[in-house]
């Protein structure tokens, strides 16, 4: 398999269009078409990171977080990620991330910390905008059956969870051909009119490349005639965070007592409590101060993040518990995720976990 094959396989679970502006995600070292001789998983690379791949003759490093963020205008090793780079490069090793690709994803992140602590009914809590894209073209009556069938084969037309959605509205279409044309229909020099269907449907945008050549493959026409918009859609299955329910309501220290034990974390950070028993949970994991306002509005009785400023604490309002678990505590399940989710999707290739631990925080 080639770099360019795991990135495939990975980019279906966590697709790179929706990972946030900001961020840097995809093949941040090496070349695509690198033969795979094994995959090291980890949350951070780092330079005992990088040693463990060479250990383990893995040539391919997927990490959850992004080793290059901002950009590097000198390589001298002057700091760890500069020195991270360099070893790599001369170890002929590549460095994958997908970062917020992956808190994005429905089954990313945020679900593993559902998972983890046992929470049910669970939706997003902040739907990413933009996701969706309307394609509308046109398609001579005939046709039509075979262009939409190719359509939805390549992506198009999922909505939740409904497939081959789509609408048609029967028209005449017309063009006339010139003299370095080759139509399918109709005579060069002459207007033509055709019987035709406008098509419309939806795909996500990362869906969009593969739906446009299966659209152009598939259409019988020489020029095809289409357009493509993107919605302003919140998307409910993409996004950031998630919240979710307990099967039993617990008061609040027994449940945060539960969260230390579950997240493995030795400490919690957390605004006063309300005296009121804990039911509806909200989850992000990394910084997710931003989600606060979200979480008191989706009714969350607690939620749990990482690196909350002393002000922001005050944002609870008397509405809500916040809980700061520490960043790493919130994301440490991510590589066995992907561990899990690659293992089943190439069950005979040589994927290993981390075992180097990347937490840059001690607790004393």
């Amino acid at each position: 398999m080639t770099i360019n094959d795991i990135m495939n396989i990975l980019e279906e679970f966590a697709p790179l269009n929706f990972a946030e502006d900001f961020d840097n995600v995809g093949l941040l070292i090496g070349n695509a078409t690198t033969e795979v001789t094994g995959v090291l998983v980890t949350l951070d690379t780092l330079e005992n990171v990088v040693d463990e791949a060479i250990a383990k003759k893995c040539n391919l490093i997927v990490s959850f977080h992004p080793i290059i963020f901002g950009g590097l205008k000198k390589i001298t090793g002057k700091n760890y990620v500069e020195r991270v780079v360099i070893k790599a490069i001369k170890n002929d090793i590549a460095i994958y991330a997908n970062h917020t690709a992956l808190d994005n994803a429905r089954h990313g992140v945020n679900a593993k910390i559902c998972e983890v602590l046992g929470l049910s009914n669970t939706k997003i809590l902040l739907p990413q905008k933009s996701t969706f894209k309307k394609l509308t073209t046109y398609v001579p009556v005939e046709n039509s059956d075979d262009v939409k069938q190719a359509l939805f084969t390549a992506g198009a037309g999922e909505i939740g969870n409904y497939s081959n959605c789509s609408f048609s509205v029967e028209g005449k279409g017309s063009y006339k051909a010139n003299s370095n044309a080759n139509p399918t229909k109709g005579t060069i020099g002459e207007t033509h009119t055709e019987q035709e269907i406008m098509l419309t449907c939806i795909m996500t945008k990362n869906k969009t490349t593969a739906v446009v050549n299966a659209l152009l493959d598939s259409h019988p026409y020489e020029e095809v005639a289409y357009d493509i918009q993107t919605l302003d859609n919140t998307n409910p299955y993409i996004g950031m965070g998630m919240i979710g329910e307990l099967a039993n309501a617990l008061p609040e220290q027994q449940f945060l007592s539960d969260l230390k034990l579950k997240m493995k974390t030795p400490i919690v950070r957390h605004s006063k409590f309300l005296n009121r028993p804990i039911k509806k949970v909200a989850v992000l994991g990394g910084s997710g101060s931003f989600a606060i306002s979200a979480a008191k509005e989706a009714g969350a009785d607690v939620f749990i993040t990482a690196d909350l400023k002393y002000h922001q604490f005050y944002e609870a309002e008397n509405q809500i518990v916040l809980a700061d678990i520490g960043h790493f505590e919130t994301e440490q399940f991510t590589k066995n995720l992907l561990v899990d989710y690659l293992t089943k999707k190439i069950p005979n290739f040589a994927v290993h976990l981390s075992e180097s631990i990347t937490n840059p925080i001690n607790y004393f």
